[in-house]
């Protein structure tokens, strides 16, 4: 009987889900199937696809469906479909490691705990990852669970790197940046030596995860040295519906001249800023690209403006730049965004080949400090993970 990984990553109203077959070294090509159950809460829809993208299983799930319920009806599909499949494990995307959890963790009653504690760090992801980890615990009590952290890539940052200036005493207690986006991050530094070559691998890489959710990361010898989002993932870039970095002052106006609650300023941060706020249309940059309102260029001017800051601050960190990858979403689908960027790189030595970011290609430049797009692949890193962590170890 064949060991299989599931992996899961759980939002408000989704399980996103990838199940892998146990292999070493393992790689893409052992991905059995992957979809989501979307819409939980309401008329929930489930759609598994194969590993040549073809569809297995299209449907909606009866009644309101909860993240109990997707996961019973995905495990009893699981069995049914791989019968000579046995599930040893599940690893979890988990946004928020503190300062405790700063490598991937078998869960237990414990951790739990301390990963609870953390929810007030990031309220949008938290409480839904650990809710999917305690959804498998009740129909599947004796699988080994991992955490897997979107903070622990981080921990290689110089001290220096992750205060604020604030009261120490508050920096004892665990306000500090932790940075986020880590398990991108990782995959990605993973794949440096092969794409780049070792010796730039080793250098000064900036890499840009840009998607709903955005930020970049400072890296030498593929290890992070700074990052754009701090204390939670509100920070940093201009995001799809969150505002990035904003004057601290801009809040306290909102708490006492207009009056607004936590919970109003929560919602108006996290969902109704970034490009959907800035445009009042919509948070999604393939429908903003393709319009002529003023709002919706002014949004993607907005998104490309602070990500060519950023990537000047970050190279800053590290004292010059050899090489930029774009990732994610917008990362690896839009062009546009790419060229702007890149043109907007130039002073640190960018030079743009257009005909190579137009096609997609994996190598977009025709210079010494090279621009590269890299597909991402978080669920891989993350089924690597659970696969060293029964083994007792982490992974390479």
């Amino acid at each position: 009987m064949t060991d299989t990984i599931l992996v899961l990553n759980a939002g408000s109203s989704s399980i996103k889900f990838t199940l892998f077959t146990r292999a070493d070294p393992l790689t893409r090509a052992a991905s059995l199937c992957d979809g989501a159950a979307e819409n939980l809460g309401h008329t929930a829809h489930l759609r598994i696809l194969g590993p040549r993208g073809e569809t297995l299983v299209e449907r909606d799930l009866p009644g309101a469906a909860t993240h109990d319920d997707a996961l019973r009806a995905l495990l009893d599909w699981f069995e049914s479909a791989y019968a000579g499949q046995r599930l040893a494990a599940a690893g979890h995307r988990v946004v928020h490691g503190g300062a405790n959890y700063t490598a991937p963790v078998l869960m237990d009653a414990a951790v739990m705990t301390g990963l609870r504690a953390l929810v007030p760090l990031a309220p949008l992801h938290q409480p839904h990852n650990l809710r999917a980890i305690e959804a498998l615990t009740k129909l599947h009590p004796s699988l080994p669970q991992v955490a897997c952290f979107d903070t622990a890539f981080h921990v290689t940052q110089p001290a220096i790197a992750t205060l604020f200036a604030l009261p120490y005493a508050l920096t004892e207690q665990g306000v500090r940046r932790y940075g986020f986006h880590g398990l991108s991050y990782e995959y990605i530094a993973s794949r440096l030596p092969e794409v780049l070559g070792p010796d730039v691998a080793r250098g000064r890489v900036v890499v840009a995860h840009l998607g709903a959710g955005a930020s970049m990361c400072a890296m030498q010898g593929g290890k992070s040295v700074a990052t754009t989002m701090g204390f939670t993932a509100l920070d940093g870039l201009m995001m799809g519906s969150r505002t990035g970095s904003i004057d601290p002052g801009v809040l306290l106006y909102l708490l006492d001249a207009r009056k607004m609650s936590a919970a109003e300023i929560t919602d108006l941060l996290y969902r109704q800023s970034g490009l959907l706020g800035v445009s009042g249309i919509s948070d999604d940059m393939r429908t903003l690209l393709a319009s002529s309102d003023p709002r919706a260029r002014t949004a993607v001017d907005l998104f490309v403006y602070r990500i060519v800051r950023e990537l000047g601050s970050l190279a800053a960190a590290l004292g010059g730049l050899d090489a930029l990858i774009f990732t994610a979403g917008i990362g690896e689908h839009a062009a546009e965004i790419r060229r702007r960027v890149c043109e907007g790189a130039r002073w640190l030595g960018v030079e743009l080949d257009e005909a190579a970011n137009a096609r997609g290609d994996i190598c977009i430049s025709q210079s010494r400090v090279s621009a590269w797009v890299v597909p991402t692949d978080e669920d891989l890193m993350i089924a690597r993970h659970a696969t060293a962590c029964l083994k007792g170890g982490t992974a390479g």
